[in-house]
């Protein structure tokens, strides 16, 4: 009787850990654990057998884990942060300093902003150019030069 009222006390051990890492991490990866330890924990008080209280727990917690994290983590938008600057990809700007990647210095003007800039294949573009925006590295804009029609 004495290990029946242990268990007890090991998953309210394993929830206060599983929280802890949770809110020390915020990544929604210990939280199902947390879950699944407690379905564990109150079904340990009506179930003596420790291997069907692990059985449990880790299917409660894998089940949680493989089907609820993906919404989760969509609705929740958990390690990204989310900006405007995505939309600039595709779109065209005017170099208005030549970019230059031996010096590291480039400037574009895209939509009345001004951004840093950098070629996508590490080749100079003349001031008053036209580019197209190809991605965001940091706070510059990769971008590629638009070839002139002849």
């Amino acid at each position: 009787m004495e290990f029946f009222y242990s268990m007890n006390f090991v998953w309210l051990l394993i929830i206060i850990i599983a929280l802890a890492v949770e809110a020390a991490t915020v990544s929604l990866a210990s939280i199902w654990f947390s879950i699944g330890a407690v379905v564990a924990w109150i079904s340990s008080f009506f179930i003596k057998s420790v291997p069907v209280q692990i059985a449990i727990f880790l299917i409660v917690s894998l089940v949680l884990l493989y089907f609820t994290r993906p919404v989760a983590i969509k609705y929740l938008k958990v390690g990204k942060e989310r900006t405007n600057a995505n939309s600039l990809i595709g779109k065209k700007g005017i170099v208005i300093m030549s970019i230059d990647p031996l010096k590291n210095e480039g400037q574009v003007k895209i939509g009345g902003q001004i951004w840093s800039a950098k070629t996508s294949d590490h080749d100079k573009v003349s001031k008053n150019s036209e580019v197209i925006i190809k991605g965001i590295e940091g706070v510059k804009l990769i971008v590629e030069k638009i070839a002139d029609e002849e």
